[in-house]
């Protein structure tokens, strides 16, 4: 979840024929052309472009629909306090969350405040966070925050966004993930998974994510924000992959203008489902009491041992 480098987004994925509530692709009607002077036929009218209130509408059944799919849904880095989840989100950059919550538990065993990490040794720092990628930045970056926080902020990690974005290595997207969940503010966190569904959903076609949170939030009622975009995380973690969605086992292709991007084969498609979803085990090492799949294994754990 943590702010990613300046990679440019990947592109949004092309529009596909809507899938029906029926649960059936549309059929495509006549091939081009295929209209005769001879039989008269027409070839069938274009649908007309979805209303903005339509699209609203849309946007708003989805997310019901998905509260009703991931009732668990949450944030997947382990944490017990603002400062572990600042600094987890830092980490999450470029890597998976999985990832950084087998590697922070070494981390704040070492250094468990601020203070700590502030004094911390940079190259003993990096060492313990060489498993997140681009350790020597990261480590940069924590040291900075935590100085920022010792120093500015009395060794607490401030409950605003104007504060938040000021820390070194923490931008919109790390700050409202520490708002929402450490604090109860709500915000809005456009990671990629949520820009692509988003496009695919075709509530925005902004890239920029700034862009994209701007529009999204003028679809939802603030309240909803921070809850939104860990159901739409989940889901794009789980079964709209970035490469290959799982179109035939999504709980909402009835909903999703870009059905069939994706595997539509229903069998075929529940291969692809990940985590919980596919029987696998989630993110979290300290999973909350009502996730339904198993905690992830610990770092160094042997393949099959979990």
């Amino acid at each position: 979840m943590g702010e990613q480098p300046s990679a440019k987004s990947n592109k949004a994925a092309k529009g596909a024929s809507a899938k029906p509530a029926g649960g059936k692709p549309a059929d495509a009607g006549p091939a081009a052309g295929s209209a005769t002077k001879s039989t008269g036929a027409k070839r069938p009218k274009t649908a007309k472009p979805e209303s903005r209130l339509a699209m609203v509408r849309r946007a708003r059944r989805i997310n019901r629909e998905l509260a009703d799919v991931y009732p668990y849904a949450h944030p997947e880095l382990d944490f017990r306090d603002p400062f572990e989840l600042l600094v987890a989100t830092v980490l999450s950059a470029q890597t998976t969350d999985l990832r950084v919550n087998q590697t922070t538990p070494a981390l704040f065993a070492k250094y468990p405040t601020p203070e700590d990490m502030a004094a911390a040794v940079p190259e003993e720092l990096e060492e313990v966070i060489r498993p997140t990628g681009f350790f020597r930045a990261k480590a940069r970056s924590l040291i900075g925050l935590s100085t920022a926080l010792r120093d500015r902020y009395d060794g607490e990690v401030p409950g605003t966004l104007k504060d938040l974005v000021t820390l070194p290595g923490v931008g919109r997207k790390t700050a409202n993930v520490v708002l929402g969940n450490a604090f109860g503010v709500p915000g809005l966190t456009v990671d990629t998974h949520f820009g692509r569904l988003v496009r695919r959903w075709k509530w925005t076609d902004q890239e920029d994510p700034e862009k994209v949170e701007a529009e999204i939030a003028a679809i939802f009622p603030k309240s909803e924000w921070t809850m939104l975009s860990h159901r739409i995380i989940f889901h794009g973690r789980r079964v709209c992959h970035s490469r290959k969605p799982a179109c035939g086992a999504c709980p909402i292709a009835h909903l999703c203008p870009s059905y069939g991007e994706g595997e539509t084969d229903p069998e075929k498609a529940r291969k692809l489902l990940k985590y919980e979803m596919g029987g696998y085990p989630g993110q979290r090492l300290s999973p909350p009491p009502d996730y339904p799949g198993k905690p992830a294994p610990p770092l160094g754990t042997p393949a099959g041992a979990e």
